[in-house]
């Protein structure tokens, strides 16, 4: 990792001259890491506090995850941020090589990238245990797994991405579908299910059902070849190593959606596709969870979860790209642009120091400050006086323009 200026991302060169920023990227990557650090605003405790209340109830849902099947606001991070990387890359490619650099740097590149991409998801999952706490399934760890790969389809042509895209979904439904089904005896409680657990799915949809599928038996092998202090048996959310396959099917559309927005299509022409892209694939996804042939579960990122989320995702970078580079309304997004230019950082920030943050507040402010409108919205006042200072932070890195990239 080093510290420096951000590999830029331009639009589609119209003149010699070098192209402006592609600001409505910046923008939805920082939303995205907006919406993953505002977990410190706690909008569940208020919800709990007034469970009469509508309006809390709907807020805290969309920040937390869904215990299995559907989809939150909250669960569109992940695959906003993997859809990113994939956007950037056709504009990254295109930067490195007017630079000048060889095929065989960018090669070793993108695989030091991937390698350190994922000791650094191991790493923060580490923090306060007491020995590595070898994991695979997080953000950073999943992107670092696929990205090599990603790296490579980016030179070639849309059809090759495009059947690459299709055979990871394809194959890896199929590696699920034919995968046998656990026996009567199989015991839910030992691998972290509870026997009355509602989520529980029946008939060919219970290929997909916690910790009882083929990447769930994957990881049983795999994570325990690993020094641990217990033996994995389950992860308690359902998380999977092998989803790396299917959030690179998220990346790839991702990069198909870059290389439209490159193109020298009209600023019509790649509004279209990206609304169209997006509509089929909400629609294809949906369907699929519909009729049980595939469910829409995020925490295995089954196939359908990889078109309903990616459609979302075209849907949300068609409406950055024509608000922020089509309409140039932009002074709204500064300060989501602020988080997005400098992603890593925010993802650092949040996971290392909002416990320092809160403690360095109520220490200096007093233990009281954030009461004045009562202790039920104590923790989210304290929440939004950590999210401003983490913001702060990274509006004095850009200042300065430091820039964490790996």
């Amino acid at each position: 990792m080093e510290t420096s200026t951000a590999t830029t991302t331009h639009a589609p060169e119209k003149t010699s001259e070098r192209p402006a920023r592609l600001l409505s990227l910046d923008a939805y990557r920082g939303f995205a890491m907006f919406l993953m650090m505002a977990e410190v605003l706690r909008l569940g405790r208020i919800a709990a506090a007034q469970p009469d209340s509508v309006i809390w109830k709907f807020l805290a849902w969309n920040q937390t995850h869904v215990e299995w099947i559907g989809c939150s606001l909250h669960d569109l991070i992940q695959p906003s941020f993997s859809f990113m990387v994939g956007v950037a890359l056709p504009f990254s490619l295109a930067s490195r090589a007017n630079s000048g650099q060889s095929s065989g740097r960018l090669i070793g590149h993108a695989f030091w990238r991937g390698l350190v991409l994922i000791l650094l998801g191991v790493f923060l999952r580490s923090i306060g245990r007491p020995q590595t706490y070898w994991t695979f399934e997080d953000t950073l760890t999943q992107i670092g797994l696929g990205y090599p790969l990603l790296f490579l389809l980016g030179s070639r042509s849309v059809r090759t991405q495009w059947i690459a895209f299709a055979t990871i979904l394809i194959g890896y439904w199929a590696a699920f579908a034919f995968y046998p089904l656990p026996d009567a005896t199989f015991d839910y409680a030992k691998v972290g299910v509870p026997k009355d657990w509602p989520h529980l799915l029946n008939g060919f949809a219970a290929h997909w059902n916690k910790n009882s599928n083929l990447a769930w038996s994957f990881d049983t092998w795999f994570l325990n070849l690993f020094p641990r202090e217990h033996p994995f048996v389950a992860n308690e959310g359902g998380y999977a190593t092998l989803s790396f396959l299917p959030t690179l099917g998220t990346m790839i559309l991702g990069l198909i959606a870059g290389g439209v927005i490159r193109s020298p299509r009209s600023d019509g022409a790649k509004v279209r596709w990206l609304v169209t892209g997006g509509l089929l694939c909400l629609l294809i996804g949906s369907t699929l969870g519909w009729l049980g042939i595939c469910p829409v579960v995020k925490k295995i990122w089954t196939p359908s979860w990889t078109l309903f989320s990616g459609g979302w995702c075209l849907l949300l970078m068609a409406g950055f790209y024509v608000v922020i580079d089509l309409l140039q309304c932009k002074r709204w997004s500064f300060p989501l642009v602020v988080i997005g230019m400098n992603s890593i950082a925010a993802y650092l920030i949040a996971h290392l120091f909002e416990g320092f943050i809160a403690k360095a507040l109520k220490t200096n402010l007093g233990k009281n400050s954030f009461k004045f409108l009562g202790d039920t919205y104590e923790p989210t006042l304290h929440g939004a006086a950590i999210l401003l200072v983490m913001w702060l932070l990274l509006w004095w890195m850009y200042r300065r323009k430091i820039y964490l990239r790996i």
